[in-house]
């Protein structure tokens, strides 16, 4: 939102095209106030003192449980080839779409 686009309203048409919608006048003279009404909202949290809170990105305690890390066969090189529509050199040939 263009950091709120420099200290002025949020500008709902703004967000709307970064969104790729196609408002009508009508819809974003609804919305305009209603966005207001919402990032009001979300400005009350700048009023709050968080200076003893430490930073986290989660609320609880997160522990990844992973599995232990095994070699294991992969699929049969002559069996995934055959399904391959183009092959050069042993690997999937596709067409190229970059100049």
């Amino acid at each position: 939102m263009q950091q709120e686009q420099k200290g002025r309203e949020l500008d709902v048409g703004y967000v709307a095209h970064l969104a790729r919608l196609h408002l009508t006048a009508e819809e974003l003279k609804t919305f305009q106030p209603q966005m207001e009404h919402i990032v009001g909202y979300v400005r009350q949290i700048d009023t709050l003192d968080v200076s003893g809170v430490e930073p986290t990105s989660h609320a609880v305690a997160v522990t990844n449980i992973l599995r232990e890390d095994r070699a294991r066969p992969g699929l049969d090189h002559d069996r995934v080839m055959a399904n391959a529509p183009s092959e050069a050199n042993g690997l999937f040939a596709v067409p190229k779409i970059v100049e």
